[in-house]
């Protein structure tokens, strides 16, 4: 009889599943489909521009038809190894040069978070090493360090820095204050408080700050190849490459390729911040 007496609830449970389900694959969609349309606004307009420099301006080779950069990048049998290969030196220089980015600047956030004499002494200069032309720098880079690999991490390093400090700042002063005089009336450590409180409270930040240093590390990567020219090439320099030798579906086919491997990094960080802190924290 209790078995009997259950069904029905069971049924509810079921269906209530069901319906939670539905709903989630609903809300999934309607935010997959607006970028679709957009994409396919997007490669129709470029199929019109491109057939206007063909056809109007007789200059193809400025605007390729998107299936030709389609093919240069993934059948040419020449171009698509060198691609290949150019895409997995520049994903090792903008990885390493985002890894001391976490590094330096979760350790200089974490330092000024300690006292405001000290947020007051180092945030400046924070803001400075922002606000440097890293462009107009990297002649000097290249004299100090060389022209090769740790040129190119530097450059990286230097222009994913300030989110990752900005960013960390900020959520280790956003812990509550109550939850911090709490601390401080049980004699707790500043290491204790930083451990406990301050760095849990500012995981979202963090994680926030590393998507965007994430994209930028991409971004100082493609920059310090196209300047440092010696050593192992990346992107940058194929880009340079392709460009020199009026070879539009080659250089566009190694731009999309950068900028699919910055959406990339900046999608897994995202991914990673929803699978360690999205329980509490929404991050769209």
């Amino acid at each position: 009889m209790a078995d009997i007496a259950e069904l029905p609830t069971q049924r509810a449970s079921r269906a209530s599943r069901q319906a939670r389900i539905g709903r989630a694959y609903a809300r999934r969609g309607a935010q997959l489909w607006p970028p679709v349309v957009v994409f396919f606004l997007l490669v129709g307009l470029w199929y019109l521009v491109a057939w206007y420099y063909d056809k109007v301006q007789g200059l193809a080779f400025l605007v390729p038809y998107p299936h030709l950069v389609i093919t240069k990048g993934v059948a040419d049998p020449f171009f698509a190894p060198q691609l290949l290969a150019d895409l997995g030196n520049s994903t090792q220089v903008a990885l390493t040069g985002l890894a001391f980015a976490i590094v330096i600047g979760i350790g200089w956030a974490t330092l000024m978070s300690l006292a405001k004499w000290v947020e007051r002494s180092l945030y400046p200069y924070a803001v400075i090493l922002q606000c440097i032309p890293i462009l107009a720098l990297v002649p000097l880079i290249g004299a100090l360090f060389g022209y090769e690999f740790l040129s190119r991490v530097i450059v990286t390093t230097m222009i994913s820095l300030f989110p990752m400090v900005s960013n960390t700042l900020f959520g280790l002063q956003s812990a509550d204050r109550a939850q911090r005089e709490l601390f401080q009336l049980q004699g707790a450590s500043r290491l204790t408080t930083l451990r406990k409180l301050q760095f849990p409270a500012a995981m979202p930040s963090i994680f926030l700050g590393l998507r965007n240093a994430a994209g930028l590390s991409v971004i100082g990567a493609i920059v310090g190849d196209q300047f440092f020219q010696r050593g192992t090439p990346g992107l940058g320099v194929l880009i340079q490459v392709a460009t020199s030798r009026v070879n539009g579906p080659g250089t566009f086919a190694a731009i999309i390729t950068a900028s699919l491997l910055g959406v990339a990094v900046f999608l897994f960080f995202g991914w990673l911040a929803r699978a360690v802190v999205g329980k509490w924290y929404d991050f769209g």
